[in-house]
């Protein structure tokens, strides 16, 4: 990049002056500069210096059908024609509620908002009202967004209570928040019952996705359910990542195992802004103007997004896509087995779907694990990725994406690099 980038590094300097560390989001601050997109088509994103790279990032997952999809992109236009925000309901809302709650039976009813975060955060905030309950307990390295209750140090223990991880976040916020490790059943079943008279919630990513993915062992999440139904918890799925991704209904449907509740984003907008609550009625009820617990948003519902959420589920209902990225998925972790077997490397390989990463160690069972991984190794690794015209996530803490967009080519393009770059670790 260095040389490559000159309009990037330029950029990059400008905008540490002005914007709070120069990023609009701290993964973003690639050192010793990010590269600045220009745009973005299909499986390619183009930067501002004129370099092309095969994206396997996707806006870390919400483009599934891949960058400037036509169909999406003329939902979009035609919905501008007729204006981008009324502050009114419209049809358009009715239309993709329908579609996502019959992909999610679990969802009788649901709330559209603007972010995951905001998702995450009205779910908690109902299922407190709806229990009268105070605590929640998250598995510890879940990410959740960035609202006071889900900012918690990782815990060294099951029975951390929970320390804010950001300042500007009180104590006495997240002392209601616990933590468990993924994947460990009888850690959660102790908090859980130890805490049952004020537990509110139980919030998890049945797959970690920011800091993975990894995956749940067989029966994980049906203990969960069976725990959280004996003690009276309210079970919120987060699939802001996993929604749509691993199948039409997303990680419980794959999984079959039914939460109470769920959150969901990236997909549903179609690559627009978008978070969903949702839920049983009961629970859902609970949410003004029905019930009390208030929750409101000038741009939820957004006549863009839910333009482009339509033309999305249009496409995942009368095309393959599923199928056919999930092959794909396979077929990539496969090889890349294979390619560090070859080369002799003490690393594995994660993922399920179209979810898929290389792990500078061994494949993580929970965050703890993760920590040992070679985080500085893998960044290396990632700049001589990028140099070969492959985008990554620059953390060994985040997902690969595949999208309906990658054609066999690019998969032996990435395949290839991976080859090379590896051999260099």
């Amino acid at each position: 990049m260095e040389g490559e980038n000159t309009k990037s590094k330029q950029l990059y300097e400008q905008a540490k002056k002005i914007i709070s560390g120069g990023v609009s989001s701290p993964v973003r601050a690639i050192q010793p500069y990010p590269f600045y997109t220009e745009s973005a088509q299909g499986s390619r994103i183009k930067d501002v210096d004129g370099n092309e790279y095969i994206d396997f990032c996707m806006g870390y997952g919400p483009n599934l059908l891949g960058h400037a999809h036509p169909e999406i992109k003329q939902a979009i236009a035609e919905q501008l024609d007729n204006g981008w925000l009324y502050g009114t309901p419209l049809e358009n809302e009715v239309k993709l509620a329908e579609k996502v709650t019959d992909a999610y039976p679990s969802m009788d009813m649901l709330r559209f908002v603007s972010s995951g975060s905001e998702a995450t955060m009205s779910a908690i905030r109902t299922a407190r009202g709806y229990t009268g309950k105070n605590k929640i307990l998250k598995i510890e390295g879940g990410f959740h967004g960035t609202h006071d209750s889900v900012l918690v140090k990782a815990g060294s223990g099951a029975t951390t209570l929970g320390k804010p991880n950001s300042k500007g976040v009180p104590e006495e916020v997240t002392k209601h928040t616990l933590q468990a490790p993924f994947n460990d059943i009888e850690s959660m079943t102790e908090l859980i019952e130890k805490n049952r008279d004020d537990m509110a919630a139980v919030i998890m990513e049945p797959v970690m996705g920011n800091i993975g993915p990894i995956l749940p062992k067989e029966n994980y999440l049906k203990e969960v359910r069976k725990v959280t139904e004996e003690n009276d918890v309210v079970l919120i799925f987060d699939e802001v990542i996993t929604g749509f991704r691993l199948a039409m209904g997303g990680a419980q449907e794959y999984y079959n195992v039914t939460p109470d509740m769920t959150t969901l984003g990236k997909i549903v907008g179609g690559g627009m802004p978008v978070g969903v609550f949702g839920g049983k009625r009961e629970i859902m009820d609970m949410v003004a103007p029905n019930g009390n617990v208030y929750q409101a948003g000038t741009f939820s519902g957004n006549p863009a997004t839910l333009s482009a959420g339509i033309a999305t589920m249009d496409v995942l209902e009368n095309e393959n896509v599923h199928d056919t990225l999930n092959k794909k998925g396979d077929e990539i972790r496969s090889c890349l087995s294979d390619i560090i077997s070859d080369a002799g490397l003490d690393y594995e390989v994660s993922g399920i779907s179209s979810m898929f990463k290389v792990f500078f160690g061994k494949a993580p069972t929970n965050y703890q694990e993760t920590l040992k991984c070679d985080k500085s190794g893998y960044f290396d690794f990632f700049k001589r990725m990028l140099n070969d015209g492959i985008f990554l996530p620059p953390s060994q803490f985040e997902t690969n994406f595949l999208s309906y967009a990658h054609s066999d080519s690019d998969i032996q393009k990435l395949l290839n690099a991976y080859e090379s770059n590896l051999k260099q670790s």
